[in-house]
């Protein structure tokens, strides 16, 4: 046996383990879950007007590594939404991010923020919403593109739960979770 044949072969189950994973992660929930619930979330009409936020970051073991609150602003003219939002952290800092919102039909919508690279994009079937966006943070002094899968699920007409897993290279760095509501 030489040794590209023995190389060959670890190549190989690493290939067949990526796409094992990959499959995997594909069968996790999807929005169509969701389908018959209620209430119907419909972006344009909950993030609509003042809101207000509380959350907390939390690193991929678990441990909360910052709390924070929002004050969030809400417009719509149409299919576009401009939503405000102004965080302060537990540990002084400040933030604000400028979502600039369309909503396309069949419940799918879009989104960029300064801080967010290419376009944001979700889907929402019954009372869930699952958006996907890569946001740039502040690690460190070093800028670091993390991937959100951010979740959404409207427990009422005021109030929506929001968890977010943060991955960096397809690992697991961090989470969020917040509460938030309409004014």
């Amino acid at each position: 046996m030489n040794i590209f044949s023995i190389f060959g072969n670890y190549i190989y189950r690493f290939v067949i383990l990526v796409v094992m994973c990959t499959l995997l992660y594909s069968c996790g929930t999807v929005p169509g879950d969701y389908k018959s619930t209620t209430p119907e979330f419909d972006m344009a009409l909950f993030f609509n007007g003042k809101l207000k936020a509380y959350g907390m970051v939390q690193d991929r073991s678990g441990k909360v590594i910052r709390r924070f609150h929002a004050d969030l602003t809400g417009t719509w003219q149409g299919d576009k939404g401009r939503l405000e939002e102004d965080f302060w952290y537990d540990d002084g800092a400040t933030q604000k991010r400028v979502w600039n919102l369309t909503k396309h039909p069949d419940n799918h919508y879009s989104g960029t923020a300064d801080d967010v690279v290419g376009v944001a994009t979700g889907h929402s079937q019954g009372f869930a919403f699952n958006w996907h966006y890569t946001l740039t943070i502040d690690v460190n002094d070093t800028a670091w593109d993390i991937s959100l899968d951010d979740w959404m699920y409207q427990l009422n007409e005021s109030r929506i739960i929001n968890r977010t897993s943060m991955t960096k290279w397809g690992f697991k760095v961090g989470e969020i979770t917040l509460i938030i509501e309409k004014l």
